[in-house]
Order: C-alpha cells, then sequence, then structure tokens
C-alpha cells in the first residue's frame, strides 16, 4: 500500500491498524547524539491517550512505546529510529454488526470502492489510532527543532461548535496554559480561555448524553522559527504544513494567519510591514535583522518562514460514529439502519491538539535538514 510515508530527509513510515496487534513508525533522518528514552515519549501520548477524562473515548490504552532501533545508551545513532506501540483493549466483537454496512461519515465505502475488501473493526487503517506512533515522531522533531534552533510547537482549542476562545496572542500560549487551569486542575479540553472552556466542556458533556457529538477547531502556534525555511514553488512552507494537517483523520478544512479573513480585506489592511527587529544581532550577510509589525501572513511567506510565529488553524469534523440510529446502506445497497457501539470520543479537538502538534514539529524538522542540506549552514 502505497502513501504510508510522509516528509524527505526527516521522513516517517507508518504501519498498523486499530485493531491489529500495534502500530509501528521508522523515522529516517534523525541527527545522531540526540539525547532521547522512553521517558521521553510519555508526555505526549499521555496527552493523546484515550480514557484521560470524561469528555473523551473511555478505552483504556496505556499507550507505552518500545524504542525497537536507533537509540544506544540514551543517544540516537543517526541509524533509523523504530518505535512500536502495541494496542491493549480492542473490543472487535462491538463492530460484527458494521461488517456489511456502510458507516456515515467513516471510509468504510470509499475503503471498498478502492481494495474491494476492507477491515471492518474499527476503522482499520484509516483509524486515528494510527496516530499514536505519529505524536511519537513529534517527540522526536520536537527534540530536533528544539537543540537545533530553538524552536517550539504550542497547540490548544480554539472553538468548538459555536464557542470561539478569546486569544490575544497566540504566540504567548505556554503548554502549562494550555493543560492546566488556574486552580491546578487538569484542562481536559485544552482551551487555554479559561471561560470558554467551562462552556466548550459543558457542551461537549451535553452532546455526550444525548449519543451525538461536536465538531470544532484547533490553533497551532510554533515559535522561534528561524527566517528561509521551506521552497519557494511546490514545496512550500505552508503547502507542507497544510498537508501535514489534511493527512490526519477527520481534519476538513487549514488556514494560516488571517486565512479566511483575508477575502474581505483590502491589501493595503493585510499586508504586514517590515521594520527593523529591536535588539536582534544582524543577520549572516550583515544586513540588519528584519521582523514586521504584524502578523497576518502567519510566519510565511512566498512559501518561506519570516521568522515571525507560524500560526495555522484546522477544523476538525464531529465524531461520525455515534450510538444514535442514522440511515445507511448495506454494501450491496439496501437501504438499512446503523447503531455504532463501541467507545468514541463525542469530540476530537482534546485529544487532536498533541497530533497536530507532532506533524507541525515534522514538517519543520524535515524543512530545517533540507535547508542545511542545499543552503549548507544554519538559517538566521
Amino acid at each position: 500500500m502505497a502513501g504510508n510515508s510522509f516528509g524527505q530527509l526527516f521522513r516517517i513510515t507508518t504501519a498498523g491498524e486499530s485493531h491489529g496487534p500495534g502500530n509501528v513508525v521508522i523515522i529516517d533522518g534523525v541527527p545522531p547524539g540526540l539525547p532521547l528514552t522512553v521517558e521521553d515519549f510519555l508526555p505526549d501520548l499521555a496527552r493523546r491517550r484515550p480514557g484521560q477524562s470524561r469528555i473523551v473515548t473511555q478505552r483504556n490504552e496505556s499507550d507505552e512505546p518500545e524504542i525497537l532501533s536507533g537509540v544506544f545508551e540514551g543517544q540516537t545513532t543517526g541509524t533509523s529510529l523504530a518505535i512500536l506501540i502495541r494496542n491493549q483493549d480492542q473490543r472487535s466483537r462491538d463492530y460484527g454488526d458494521i461488517r456489511d454496512k456502510y458507516r456515515p461519515g467513516h471510509a468504510d465505502f470509499s475503503f471498498d470502492a478502492k481494495y474491494g475488501l476492507r477491515d471492518y473493526r474499527g476503522g482499520g487503517r484509516s483509524s486515528a489510532r494510527e496516530t499514536t506512533v505519529r505524536v511519537a515522531a513529534g517527540v522526536v522533531a520536537k527534540k530536533v527543532i528544539e537543540t537545533a534552533f530553538g524552536g517550539s510547537v504550542v497547540g490548544y482549542v480554539c472553538q468548538i461548535g459555536e464557542i470561539r476562545a478569546t486569544i490575544d496572542d497566540p504566540a504567548a500560549v505556554t503548554l502549562d496554559r494550555v493543560e492546566t487551569l488556574p486552580n491546578g486542575e487538569p484542562n481536559i479540553v485544552r482551551c487555554p480561555d479559561i471561560a470558554a472552556a467551562g462552556r466548550m466542556v459543558a457542551l461537549i458533556d451535553e452532546l455526550r448524553k444525548e449519543g451525538d457529538s461536536i465538531g470544532g477547531a484547533a490553533e497551532v502556534v510554533a515559535s522561534n522559527i528561524p527566517a528561509g525555511l521551506g521552497e519557494p514553488v511546490f514545496d512550500k512552507l505552508k503547502a507542507d504544513l497544510a498537508k501535514a494537517l489534511f493527512t490526519l483523520p477527520a481534519v476538513l478544512g487549514v488556514e494560516y494567519g488571517i486565512g479566511f479573513g483575508c477575502a474581505t480585506m483590502r491589501g493595503s489592511e493585510n499586508n504586514d510591514v517590515f521594520v527593523p527587529a529591536d535588539g536582534s544581532e544582524p543577520n549572516r550577510s550583515g544586513a540588519p535583522a528584519i521582523a514586521t509589525e504584524s502578523n497576518r501572513h502567519g510566519g510565511m511567506l512566498g512559501g518561506i518562514s519570516t521568522g515571525q510565529p507560524i500560526v495555522l488553524r484546522a477544523a476538525v469534523k464531529p465524531t461520525s460514529s455515534l450510538p444514535i440510529e442514522q440511515r445507511t446502506v448495506t454494501r450491496h445497497g439496501d437501504p438499512t439502519t446503523i447503531r455504532t457501539k463501541g467507545r468514541h470520543d463525542p469530540c476530537l479537538l482534546p485529544r487532536f491538539v498533541p497530533i497536530a502538534e507532532a506533524m507541525v514539529a515534522i514538517v519543520l524538522a524535515d524543512h530545517w535538514l533540507r535547508w542545511q542540506a542545499q543552503c549548507g549552514g544554519f538559517p538566521e
């Protein structure tokens, strides 16, 4: 099956299904000498894992990673890094009733159309279970960009249904603010606007009790990213970031910077004015460092990073698997109804955040390595 790899110099290849033994990722291009242990993976995997709160699926998966190769005495060796995460709490019996029925919103029909058969247990290869190993790869990518240039990636929920968060400065949002409420309790919806977060949790709880689901949006901010990453045509940084997020299940839209807001603006309103960067050292050519007064361009111009924070948003659809009755057809085209059993998220956004962070970090690590290979140095 083609399409299991992503990236060029920092390249990941995944394998696995939702109800198989586990999922594995092979990462090529990891620089040697990077400190890495199993414990490094645990925080982000815990943020993605099921069962972490009442507003997510209640499956019990520990998501413990096993490093199979590429690490020796706590450091990466520069060879292929392989990570396995075993599945532990599948209930395949929950899917027996849908063997010959197509779930609305799922890939059941399109898989049959492509392959002539499908794994009806969960989503098979299309299941979000595969994202466990993407998060693991993202941990490595985050280490690469942090070590190389102090880069960081932080995501958060910015919308659930009609409830929108108010975030004055996306680049100022910290991981602690996303994960923890002011009283020290976990921020289970991962929205840094505390007032909005409370309303979001209440809405998800309400729909969970009704057997329904709700969509929303997540924002991801990459900070301390040097200017000069990306290519000017087909491999624009914005294009690769968009593809990275669109490869994730349930993502229906991606925008960066002002996004679709540009459609109602004049050029004089949309343009970000260039100014000297206060307190910054000159760049490699000796010219003064440059910044912009605003960041409607989302940290990328001409497909290349500008040194401003990279700001992206992804729209995520409501969970398709519902316990309430829906109309559908069998694989033979006969009308019928379906109720999806199993344990599913009433809202995907809280667990989506670390997955989106991982994909953004993977793209940035890849483009940094590509910049080094082409330009032979370090971008300013």
